[in-house]
């Protein structure tokens, strides 16, 4: 069923991002968001540009994307089940979950995965826009990209330890959190023109 057949509000896409501005979002750490012909860019980082309006559980989150290689390649992330609002970019890393935006690292650091967290199941083509959708539902969080299924989750499930100072903490998170966009330094830019969200119950 698609969301226009549908008659229940709860199942019809909301816009998280209105096209013009930053209203709803708040930026924290460094760098930015600046609006640029009605996408979301990034600029300088490490940052984290979150939403504030609700804490998102049992949803989908749809993110329409873009990571232009003419300097070798955007490094970005959507971030999900953030417990609190944040106040500075690294405790989302340590206590939330970054699904990756990276065609060029390995397989458990690229595209759709859960950063370090989880081994992506394929590696779907990528164009100039991309569309990212993350099923949160309860302890299970699934993430397509293109149509392709790159990351099937549930809490407890065994993961590689942690290896890197730059990895998040392990430990098991939150059902429901803010949800955020990272911007990762100034090489790495990436451009977001759609974040909107489907609750599921």
């Amino acid at each position: 069923m698609t969301a226009s057949a549908d008659t229940g509000s709860k199942s019809e896409w909301k816009p998280l991002f209105n096209g013009k501005n930053l209203d709803g979002w708040k930026h924290v750490g460094p760098g930015e968001f600046v609006v640029e012909n009605g996408a979301l860019k990034t600029v300088g980082g490490m940052g984290l540009l979150y939403y504030t309006g609700e804490k998102i559980g049992n949803a989908v989150i749809r993110v329409v994307y873009k990571a232009p290689d003419d300097n070798g390649g955007g490094n970005s992330g959507v971030f999900i089940r953030i417990p609190e609002q944040p106040t500075e970019p690294w405790m989302p890393v340590n206590k939330g979950y970054e699904v990756q935006i990276d065609d060029s690292d390995d397989d458990w650091h690229r595209t759709g995965v859960l950063y370090s967290f989880t081994k992506t199941l394929a590696q779907p083509k990528t164009g100039e826009w991309n569309t990212m959708e993350i099923t949160i539902e309860d302890e299970r969080t699934v993430v397509t990209v293109n149509g392709t299924k790159v990351t099937d989750f549930k809490e407890g499930s065994p993961v590689p330890e942690k290896k890197a100072k730059h990895e998040p903490d392990r430990g098991k998170r939150a059902a429901s959190g803010y949800i955020g966009l990272q911007n990762h330094n100034d090489v790495d830019v990436v451009y977001f023109k759609e974040v909107s969200v489907r609750k599921l119950k």
